[in-house]
């Protein structure tokens, strides 16, 4: 009998899973397994949200596989001696797992393939997260992209595959020993995080309903109110897709299905959505080609950059005490919620870095101990975006005025005064640049502006020009 351990990691669904789905089809026995590593835990970008929203994800996949008669194991410690001792107690002779583009994670698989290859045992790694990897979309001249209109282009030419099978396990002839497992802790202050945050629902189930409650309607709608925070307009589908309780390809099927159907204009909003995916499968190859983007800047000379080192106004931003009406309604959003609307990251991202003069560095790190879908990949690209100093054809001296896209993107202040209720009375005319009623504001609790912008553009604009000259 041969036995197979499916690694779950961020992969936790038993629908549209390639690893798992390789490993049922060439395996007599799956042995599922979690590990709640180190790293889950420990290290500087550790978020409360995205560590609830995991164990919680992981929690419903193990009444999943329950289900079906499959336990889920559950070993803490380090991947690279859990994994060779299970294969010891199970006499499996392969391991599978999906592939992981950041470069942390690939270090680790490379250390644990080596000690499997010794120990005899085979170590298989799936493409299941994206749709292209990083070599299978290249240039005419064999070159990654590094401009994401063309990589759209060319990732539109080649077929969709369609989703992975839903695992069923088959019962073995000879079944294995019960395995030794650990109760699955819910609470991220068991490991020193408590979370504050108020979270969607987690799991394979919630991500399919939230799949079908997108594709029922607000995709069709997509260009038009994906802009707008107080509309519910986007997909929410992220943080489901950093866990993995969605797959790529199911969406991709679902949108398929939903633009077959649709109108003209409708089908153009489907298309702007997979453009938002083609988005995320863009930055994965960028990190994975130019790992050299989670030290620095992707374009070396930018850093060279004199960036501010104004600790006070870095804790105004996080903290959502700018002075900015829609600076400061997204932070403190994404500090209640470890939500952002994509709109409002660039927004504050455009800020800290072009208004405050702040390295973009810093708020990649803060995104990443806030965000619940926090993906090294995706918000690594788009700060360097927001920040200039990323892969974007368009140069450095893009910057977002944040009075006017307010104005544009929360016309009547809706989003604004469910979070910053100090501002509820300010009418609409006036509520993105609340200096303008000095009278009635000095009546609020309001913060004052730290910066102004038509100053901290000009100084942006020259650190700009004086790193590109040295």
């Amino acid at each position: 009998m041969s036995v197979v351990l499916h690694w779950f990691r961020r992969d936790l669904r038993i629908s549209d899973n390639t690893a798992l789905s390789e490993a049922a089809r060439r395996g007599d026995q799956v042995v599922p397994l979690f590990i709640l590593e180190d790293a889950l835990r420990t290290g500087p970008d550790v978020g409360a949200g995205r560590l609830a929203f995991l164990l919680q994800s992981a929690e419903a996949l193990r009444k999943n596989l329950a289900e079906l008669g499959c336990p889920l194991i559950i070993r803490s410690g380090r991947s690279e001696e859990l994994i060779p001792q299970l294969c010891r107690e199970t006499g499996a002779r392969a391991v599978f797992a999906n592939k992981r583009s950041e470069p942390y994670a690939q270090a680790r698989d490379r250390r644990l393939g080596e000690t499997l290859f010794r120990a005899g045992v085979e170590f298989k790694l799936f493409k299941d997260a994206v749709i292209w990897e990083e070599t299978e979309i290249l240039t005419q001249a064999g070159q990654p992209y590094t401009v994401f209109t063309p990589y759209s282009k060319a990732w539109k030419l080649r077929p969709i595959p369609a989703p992975r099978p839903q695992f069923r396990p088959v019962p073995p002839a000879r079944p294995l020993p019960a395995l030794p497992s650990e109760s699955l802790p819910l609470d991220p202050a068991e490991f020193g995080h408590p979370c504050a945050q108020t979270l969607p629902p987690a799991g394979e189930r919630a991500a399919r309903e939230t799949l079908r409650r997108f594709m029922a309607g607000p995709v069709l709608e997509y260009s038009g109110q994906r802009n707008f925070p107080a509309v519910a307009g986007t997909s929410q589908l992220s943080s489901h897709l950093r866990a993995g309780t969605i797959g790529i390809r199911t969406i991709l099927r679902e949108l398929q299905a939903a633009r077959a159907s649709a109108t003209t204009a409708q089908a153009a909003s489907c298309e702007v959505f997979l453009n938002e995916l083609i988005w995320r499968e863009f930055y994965t190859q960028v990190l994975a080609n130019f790992p050299h983007v989670t030290k620095g800047a992707f374009r070396p000379e930018y850093d060279r950059l004199q960036w501010s080192e104004n600790r006070d106004h870095f804790a105004a931003w996080c903290a959502g005490r700018t002075g900015y009406p829609i600076v400061d309604a997204a932070m403190r959003c994404l500090n209640a919620t470890g939500a952002m609307h994509n709109r409002l990251r660039m927004i504050v991202a455009m800020f800290l870095t072009k208004d405050l003069l702040l390295n973009w560095q810093w708020g990649e790190r803060y995104f990443m101990q806030q965000l619940v879908d926090g993906d090294m990949a995706a918000n690594n690209g788009g700060w360097q975006w927001s920040a200039g100093t990323g892969t974007d054809a368009a140069p450095y001296f893009r910057i977002f005025n944040p009075v006017t896209q307010g104005e544009k993107f929360d016309p009547e202040g809706r989003f604004v005064r469910q979070w910053l209720p100090e501002l509820t009375a300010f009418p609409p005319e006036s509520i993105h640049q609340p200096w303008e009623e000095p009278l009635y504001l000095a009546k609020t609790k309001y913060p004052a502006r730290i910066v102004q912008h038509d100053v901290q553009r000009d100084l942006c604009l020259a650190m700009f020009k004086a790193a590109k000259g040295r």
